[in-house]
């Protein structure tokens, strides 16, 4: 695991990511390390609304579930956006789609191929993983979400919490819908594009505040005929249902073990 810090010109100030690399012959019995064969794949973790890119690495077990797995995890921040731009500063949106791939690739062996290429999230995360997904399917094979906000224009409307977020980073509730911040949007206009479409995994509990979102997008998707896996059942919007879930999107991703 190593933690970086760098300086972004999209936001203006220097930022960190948390990341794993695969860690070749670590089982051997002396101290010779065999350079990996090529360049590895790539999964972007991304952290929930009030948290950072620490999210995964403290409060879930991803670091043994990925042990199987020739996979570098790249685990940034976006702060508080919503994966979305904030005026002409705090370009968090430009950061994440455009700034950190590039940065990353020139940090760490990761392949430049499409099929080697993955974003997934929770809650927030799980919207700018769909988000990613649908905006850029030529550059991600797969997204997936748990407990993702899918629907963020419901959920604008019954969390009234945290109205003064959606406010800051979103102008107003007009702008979640029918646009670039719409997901539902998204997966409209990449169905009905003539380019490759990213394979979608979500899931959320039944007793989650997100699950009506989830229903929602679940049936747009099956109406366009999108590959879209939906696995759902008893939980709440917390990492007690996201958890175990995460060896089962590893498994749907469909990635090769370590070779020995």
């Amino acid at each position: 695991m190593i933690t970086c810090s760098f300086y972004s010109k999209a936001l203006g100030f220097c930022t960190k990511i948390d990341a794993f690399l695969p860690q070749p012959d670590r089982g051997s019995p002396n101290w010779t390390v065999r350079t990996p064969p090529g360049k590895f794949p790539v999964l972007y973790l991304l952290h929930g609304y009030t948290m950072d890119e620490t999210e995964w690495t403290r409060l879930s077990t991803i670091g043994w579930y990925i042990e199987d797995y020739p996979l570098v995890v790249i685990m940034p921040s976006v702060q508080r956006s919503m994966y979305v731009d904030i005026g002409q500063t705090h370009r968090y949106w430009t950061y994440l789609g455009e700034e950190l791939p590039a940065l990353v690739k020139t940090f760490f062996p990761i392949s430049d191929r499409r099929e080697d290429t993955f974003v997934a999230g929770i809650s927030s995360g799980g919207y700018g993983a769909f988000k990613l997904g649908l905006s850029f399917p030529e550059r991600f094979a797969a997204a997936a979400s748990f407990i993702g906000v899918l629907n963020f224009a419901q959920v604008a409307q019954t969390e009234s919490r945290w109205e003064n977020d959606w406010r800051f980073n979103f102008g107003d509730q007009a702008r979640l819908e029918g646009g670039p911040h719409d997901l539902f949007y998204l997966a409209r206009q990449m169905a009905e594009s003539h380019g490759p479409k990213t394979r979608l995994y979500a899931c959320t509990g039944t007793e989650d505040f997100v699950y009506e979102g989830n229903q929602a997008f679940k049936g747009l998707a099956e109406a366009l005929g999108l590959e879209f896996t939906f696995e759902e059942g008893p939980g709440e919007h917390n990492w007690a249902y996201v958890d175990p879930m995460i060896p089962r999107m590893l498994d749907w991703l469909g990635l090769p073990p370590h070779q020995e």
